[in-house]
């Protein structure tokens, strides 16, 4: 089976070739510029091109089976009103042209994996959020809702169209963990806030998983929390990772007010969160490997502390 991928050389991009390699798919990346991509496996083909514009490389990605859909600007950033439109519009335009190529005359794909977030769903309190509940109104839910629109018309070529709202992917070698880890083994690793907010995480391997399932049950479409069942506090997700590295728990919570004057709008998001339940994944019995978050930082930090 031929997989095309975008966003293919980023963290999540990376793990997942690997692994759909592993699993004797034919994988091809979208690159872009003419650098050569050292850290891509020798077995990855690889087609040069600008997902944001409709160029050549539409040709190549009709002529796979599945496109799975990871590229977008970084949101870990300061909210300025350039970056808003970088994180926009790298999602929309990719998608957009993404969906033309495959949706064309001729093309043998049939399923499509888009990349979304649970930021989709905006802030919540103590409630369990699971695939059902209808998106937010601030900043990151309205990308995403238009993310995902812009995903869906694939579905009017007949491709079964699946939309992974991740939450914070817990990885040994990037991602969210890789920036807390230096100030953890610092003993500076703090609750935001009050620490109360919901932290919906993922742990790497299960994250790889997913993408493994969703290809080979085609009665899984539309959209998929892509979290761990057994959701955490901010507060507890700080203790957990402290116990991993062997580390004292005790440590003074970053009050709110200063998180957002450093970080401004993405402050907020970071002290806000969602409970965020991957119903679909467990009913249609996707089995994890880490369902609970000491298992998962314990596997992750190993070769850390």
């Amino acid at each position: 089976m031929k997989v095309f991928v975008t966003g293919g050389t980023g963290f999540v991009g990376s793990l997942l070739i690997k692994k759909l390699l592993e699993e004797g798919f034919n994988v091809t990346v979208l690159k872009r510029g003419r650098k050569p991509a050292k850290h891509l496996p020798l077995e990855v083909n690889i087609v040069e091109g600008e997902p944001t514009e409709y160029g050549e490389w539409r040709e190549s990605a009709k002529e796979h089976d599945v496109a799975i859909n990871l590229a977008g600007a970084s949101i870990f950033t300061i909210w300025t009103e350039k970056a808003k439109k970088l994180i926009r519009d790298s999602r929309m335009m990719t998608t957009k042209n993404l969906v033309k190529a495959i949706s064309s005359q001729g093309s043998k794909t049939s399923l499509l994996i888009s990349t979304s977030a649970v930021g989709y769903y905006g802030p919540y309190g103590d409630e369990s959020i699971d695939e059902k509940h209808p998106a937010g109104d601030d900043f990151l839910a309205s990308v995403t809702k238009e993310w995902e629109w812009e995903a869906g018309k694939a579905k009017n070529a007949g491709i079964r169209v699946v939309i992974n709202r991740f939450g914070i992917v817990m990885g040994a070698s990037g991602g969210a963990l890789k920036k807390m880890l230096p100030a953890f083994k610092l003993h500076m690793g703090n609750p935001l806030g009050s620490g109360e907010q919901w932290f919906p995480w993922i742990h790497e391997s299960d994250l790889m998983n997913i993408h493994l399932f969703e290809i080979r049950n085609k009665d899984i479409e539309g959209p998929v929390n892509c979290t761990a069942p057994n959701s955490v506090r901010n507060s507890e997700f700080t203790k957990a990772l402290k116990r991993a590295l062997g580390k004292p728990s005790f440590m003074p919570p970053v009050p709110g007010f200063i998180v957002k004057t450093i970080l401004g709008e993405m402050g907020a998001v970071l002290l806000e969160g969602q409970k965020a339940i991957p119903s679909k994944l467990m009913e249609h019995n996707f089995s994890f490997l880490y369902p609970d978050i000491d298992r998962a930082l314990n596997n992750l930090t190993k070769n850390s502390i």
